[in-house]
């Protein structure tokens, strides 16, 4: 993931952080569809998590590293749970605000040149396995993971599954991929905040039943644990079988 892609998002995490109630981050598609996010819902407290959040936290187990750590919610709840807690984010500016928030060990770094461990559990949520690109990316990511993780450790992370959507856009670009024979959830997208747009960059959405199979051919036991209705889902990934 291009550090640069993503300074946008960085920006306006800090500008809620130092007192801006109402920030809003724009995400573009590539096809030009925009959907905006509040920044506050990275600082939201564990009585906000979502359903899937609050699985995740419940099946996280000793050392646990937090990849894509956003503002540090979830690194923050398992701390407060006992876990030992390292965090790992590409933006320099979420990285300081881990800090500043109380996560004492974060690392400023892409996760395929991060160096640790090993962790029994790693969480990637937030949708933040799409930072891998593609699936030839989620293959290199899913090797690393298992470096970074103790014997009989795990991966969470949750993904959507794309085609659960009606939305004709949505339909029309998954049928775009189709036909130039990409995986129908790469997509391409642009963050901005205030004007301070970032280069377009590749994200991932990944089906369960897709994301079994990477898993299984890369050394994993592969289980859905929470789908929702929405398409999004958790998913847990055990080291060690295939």
């Amino acid at each position: 993931m291009n550090p640069k892609a993503m300074e946008p998002f960085g920006m306006a995490l800090r500008a809620h952080f130092e007192g801006s109630p109402n920030v809003k981050l724009i995400v573009r598609r590539d096809d030009g569809k925009e959907a905006t996010l509040p920044a506050s819902v990275f600082f939201r407290e564990p009585a906000e998590f979502t359903d899937i959040e609050k699985t995740a936290i419940e099946l996280s187990e000793g050392r646990v590293l937090d990849i894509g750590a956003g503002a540090g919610s979830l690194s923050l709840a398992l701390r407060a749970m006992g876990h030992p807690v390292k965090a790992v984010d590409v933006s320099s500016h979420v990285a300081a605000i881990l800090r500043e928030r109380g996560v004492e060990h974060v690392y400023c770094a892409d996760v395929l040149e991060f160096q640790g461990g090993p962790f029994d559990t790693l969480l990637m949520m937030g949708h933040g396995i799409g930072m891998v690109e593609s699936v030839e990316g989620l293959d290199r990511f899913l090797r690393k993971a298992h470096e970074l993780l103790a014997p009989n450790g795990q991966l969470l992370l949750d993904s959507l599954d794309v085609r659960v959507s009606e939305d004709p856009d949505n339909m029309a670009y998954l049928e775009a991929n189709r036909r130039a024979h990409r995986y129908i959830g790469e997509i391409r997208i642009q963050f901005e905040f205030e004007g301070q747009r970032g280069p377009f960059c590749g994200w991932l959405h990944i089906d369960g039943d897709t994301l079994s199979k990477h898993a299984v051919s890369t050394g994993w036991q592969s289980q859905i644990v929470r789908r929702e209705q929405t398409g999004d889902y958790l998913a847990r990934l055990i080291k060690g079988a295939g």
